[in-house]
Formats: structure tokens, sequence, C-alpha cells
């Protein structure tokens, strides 16, 4: 296989994605450990959690080749620069490395990724296609990957607030990559919210979700959870892209702008990762 190829590969697997959630994986645990793991074992919980993840974009990419020829023509299945089996076999690999590596951390972390690469499955082949639930099922696993760093911890209790957070932030831009494909989606039998309800009735939904998150966000802060750093980073950083989200979102539409706003999302995600850090 040559180097082309290997790069198309990994392009497959979102890198930014995967670093979002080996990174999630390492702030759970190091805001719910009392005593810290093993640095192997760290590692092991924050790759399984990234190869799980890069495994349910390859599997999306694959169910998702005929939509992505109209919605996102420049990736590599849709381009045919990879071919079906060649990403199948990719897809293989990266779940069995997630599987094989929580095996070896303990039996809870070994049935949590399972249970993982079930849903991520489940979510290309099916529940997609129902409006909000194939969103809520991506955004829960999301919110998981604290949790998981919980369970290598051996406490779990510290870790649903990041989650929650990494839950609704992560609902708010699976509506906007909704409303990114709907021209694909609806061509091909996906019935999004979106494609079912409009956009006027999914920015309403990014901006009760938005104004949720908000409002949480300074929970930690009033009770005294975290730090002043974190309030620093939300308060400066995080709010304002959301709020500006909010605004460019009803402003304008477009494809462009829509693809736009998921990245700043994404950049939303890393400063609240940011955020719980420094508050701890």
């Amino acid at each position: 296989m040559n180097s082309n190829k290997i790069i198309l590969l990994l392009k497959l697997t979102r890198p930014i994605n995967f670093l979002i959630t080996a990174v999630s994986v390492l702030v759970g645990v190091i805001i719910c450990a009392k005593v810290p793991p093993s640095f192997l074992i760290i590692l092991f919980a924050m790759l399984s959690a990234a190869f799980s993840s890069a495994g349910g974009n390859v599997i999306n990419d694959i169910v998702d080749i005929e939509i992505d020829k109209i919605s996102h023509p420049e990736r590599a299945l849709a381009s045919n620069l990879i071919s079906k089996k060649t990403a199948y076999i990719f897809y293989i690999l990266l779940i069995a490395a997630s599987i094989v590596l929580a095996s070896m951390i303990n039996l809870n972390s070994f049935i949590l990724v399972i249970t993982a690469n079930a849903l991520l499955l489940l979510y290309s082949f099916y529940l997609k296609k129902i409006p909000l639930i194939g969103n809520l099922n991506v955004s829960i696993l999301t919110g998981l990957t604290f949790i998981y760093g919980g369970i290598v911890a051996g406490n779990i209790s510290f870790a649903f607030l990041p989650a929650g957070f990494a839950l609704l932030i992560n609902f708010i831009r699976e509506i906007i990559k909704d409303m990114q494909d709907v021209e694909g989606d609806s061509k091909n039998g996906v019935i999004t919210f979106p494609v079912k309800n409009g956009f006027g009735s999914a920015k309403k939904i990014v901006l009760i979700a938005s104004i949720v998150l908000i409002v949480i966000t300074f929970v930690p802060f009033i009770f005294n959870f975290y730090k002043i750093g974190y309030f620093v980073l939300v308060m400066m950083i995080v709010n304002p892209m959301l709020v500006y989200n909010i605004k460019s979102l009803y402003d304008n539409h477009s494809n462009k702008n829509l693809k736009r706003l998921s990245g700043i999302l994404k950049l939303a995600m890393v400063f609240g990762l940011a955020a719980i850090y420094f508050g701890k």
C-alpha cells in the first residue's frame, strides 16, 4: 500500500476527532482519579476510545458513499480513491484494536468499548435514519468518553458534568451537520430532522440546545466545582463561540457556512476540554 492510500485511510478516521476523543478520555481520568492509573493504562484507554471513534467514522463513510457523492464529493470513498473492501478491512482492524486495548484495562472498560462499537455500527446502518434519535446516539457516545475516563480512574462521579457538556455541544453539531447533508440525505431516503421538518425547526433545536448548554456552563463555577481558570475560558471563549454560532446560523444557512460552523463547534469542544482541565 502506497503512502497516498495510507494518508487517505487516515483521513477517513477524522484525525482531529481522533485526537479530541483521546484527550477527552485523558481529561476524564485526570478529573476523576484519586490515585492516577499507570501511564500504560491511560494510553490504552485513550487509544481504545480513539480507535472506536475512528472505526465509527470509517463505517459511516462506507454506508454513506452515495450520500457523500452529493454532500461531500471530496471524501476518499465517495471519489473512489479508496475501495469499499479496503475501507472494510481498515474498519475491522480499528475495531479489533479498540477491543483488545480495552480488554487490557478492566472488564468495565471492555464492556463499554464493545457497547460503543455496537452503537456506532447500529447508528450507521439504522439509527441515523431516525430523526434526532441518531443525533442523540452519537452525542451520548461523545459524552461517554469522559465516563470511560472515570471508569479507568475507578471513580466516575466527577465525569457526569463534562459528559453532559460534551453531549450537548456534539448534539448541536450533529444537527448542523444534518442541515449540511440535507440534499444528499433526501435523495437517498435518509429522513433526518432537517429533511423532515425543515431548516427553521432545525435552527430552533440548535437555539434551544445552545441556550441550555450556556446556562449549564455557569453551574460548575457557581457551586465551586471548578476553579477560576474554567470560568475564564468558558466565558471568554466557549460561550461567545456558541452565541456567534447561533447568530451566524440564523443569518446564513448556506452549505459553506454550515461546514464552517461545524468546525467552530469542534474548536469550542477543544476549548471546553481546556477549561475543564485548567479548572480542576
